[in-house]
């Protein structure tokens, strides 16, 4: 046995059965390991953006990694930008990266790059293995760190001849660490604060925002008041009818600052403190006023849930108090407009669906107005990487076969990797896409305004994408995927409710 087959088969038996791959030269003998051990389930992408993308959406909905395979140093930096967004995500991932053989580096051929110095700007863990007797164990602990709390990027870099020489060994699954409990000192002083009467607000993130984590949350609101939040962008929410309708803090800062205009308490949840995307001149970098206390009642590796039902528990809250009761949107009728669209969306959400979002200023009002839509699971870009939403919704459909996929992209953002597109024809993969066609990096506009700075036509020019003007339609349809245009919102829901009631990938061209 070769250390690629040993490698697939030490994968397998650490639960990973699935590998998005852009395979090279240095990956040929993985490749031919496939063909010798089953079930490994390989998914090709036509860029390594949409490899890493789609192992992110992956581990988000199935809650354990997937393998990407990448070539050597630039495949691998091509995909960096989706590995980014899955590290912000808490995404785990294993990623096997080909290399010159152990005794080819020397001559410094074309391909030659600092790999482990590209993997450690992205990775909580990298190793190079160094022999075929050792790429199975490599590959054990690599799974290992990737599953280890709160879901890890595990980089490991294959040379050419350890995959290729004889003496592999298969490794057994290692043992996956556990999350670590809050310490009780912690515990009581966020109830101390929470009973203090001053006004508090739980900023929830990571685990906290699956059912358990949302329901202990809702408990505590119940009996003291405080509010709750989520960060701007969430990794993975379960919402809609029946589940607490947590709103997230909003990008622009202004809005943010009114948000936390008198709170005196925030308590971290598996979250960061609540900072501006980016500093802009005379404004404040942390949203929470100067007066506040910040607490930090779990860290995204600690178990969260266990902290806030502690908390329920101690400050007395009955086991079950009642949701809001949030209406179901309607539809609505007329040109985009981002609430509007939001409670057309609502309105139409399949029961159970998914939703990937990287809708960027057009997705910004998308979360209040779907609290009513049927219950759902939301995913967002989290590192700010865009592109993320295409290749995120295959990867999740993949994960998640017998649930229908909605994905909101960005047109500027959906050009960096439309190839995900032919994935999910490939795959026949049940995404809806839905990509808002503004035909302009809009939110640049915004940003060269906010730093202070004056449009003119050379920042005009750099934002628009007029000329010439994208035709999803027939891109769309170059890539296998179905897909029609509307140019308003009873368009929309015409359309969107058909592909909804079918199956495989289709693709909508919002034009706005």
């Amino acid at each position: 046995m070769n250390g690629a087959e040993s490698l697939v088969r030490s994968l397998l038996a650490s639960g990973v059965d699935t590998c998005f791959a852009n395979p090279g030269t240095s990956e040929m003998h993985f490749v031919a390991a496939l063909d010798k051990v089953a079930g490994m389930r390989c998914v090709l992408g036509l860029a390594e953006t949409v490899v890493t993308g789609c192992a992110d959406g992956y581990a988000r909905m199935k809650g354990k990694p997937a393998a990407t395979l990448l070539h050597c140093g630039p495949g691998f930096a091509n995909g960096i930008a989706n590995v980014h967004n899955a590290a912000r995500a808490f995404a785990p991932m294993v990623n096997i990266v080909g290399d010159h053989a152990t005794y080819h580096r020397q001559y410094d051929t074309p391909l030659t790059s600092d790999v482990e110095g590209l993997a450690r700007a992205v990775s909580h863990w990298v190793r190079t293995t160094t022999s075929s007797q050792r790429v199975g164990a490599d590959g054990a602990a690599a799974v290992q760190a990737a599953r280890t709390p709160p879901g890890r990027i595990a980089t490991l870099i294959l040379p050419a001849d350890t995959a290729w020489n004889d003496g592999g060994e298969v490794a057994a699954a290692l043992p996956v660490p556990s999350r670590t409990a809050v310490a009780p000192e912690i515990l009581r002083t966020v109830a101390q604060a929470l009973r203090s009467g001053e006004r508090a607000m739980l900023i929830l993130s990571a685990q906290a925002l699956f059912e358990a984590g949302l329901t202990a949350a809702q408990r505590i609101a119940h009996v003291t008041g405080a509010e709750l939040r989520v960060p701007t962008q969430v990794p993975h929410m379960v919402r809609g009818r029946g589940r607490p309708p947590v709103d997230r803090i909003p990008y622009a800062v202004d809005a943010a600052l009114k948000v936390f205009a008198g709170v005196r308490h925030v308590i971290l949840v598996g979250a960061k403190v609540p900072a501006s995307f980016f500093a802009y001149p005379g404004k404040p970098s942390v949203m929470s006023p100067p007066d506040a206390v910040t607490h930090v009642l779990a860290r995204p590796e600690q178990d969260a849930v266990a902290a806030l039902e502690w908390l329920a528990d101690e400050l007395g809250a009955p086991k079950s108090v009642p949701v809001p009761d949030v209406e179901r949107p309607s539809l609505v009728s007329g040109a985009f407009e981002p609430v509007s669209f939001a409670r057309t969306l609502g309105s139409l959400l399949p029961e159970n669906s998914i939703i990937a979002e990287d809708g960027v200023t057009s997705g910004r009002q998308l979360l209040a107005p779907t609290f009513g839509a049927a219950p759902h699971d939301w995913l967002q870009i989290t590192g700010g990487a865009i592109g993320h939403a295409f290749p995120c919704a295959t990867g999740a459909a993949i994960a998640c076969p017998d649930r229908k996929v909605v994905c909101l992209q960005a047109d500027g953002a959906g050009m960096y990797t439309l190839q995900s597109l032919w994935t999910q024809a490939r795959e026949k993969l049940d995404v809806v896409n839905v990509v808002f066609a503004n035909r302009i990096y809009k939110i640049l506009q915004g940003e060269l305004i906010n730093v202070g700075a004056q449009p003119g036509p050379a920042s005009n020019e750099l934002f628009d994408l007029s000329r010439p003007e994208i035709d999803w339609v027939a891109l769309s349809g170059s890539l296998g995927v179905e897909a029609k245009r509307v140019d308003n919102l009873e368009g929309f829901a015409d359309v969107f409710r058909a592909a909804c009631g079918g199956r495989g990938p289709f693709l909508i061209e919002f034009r706005i």
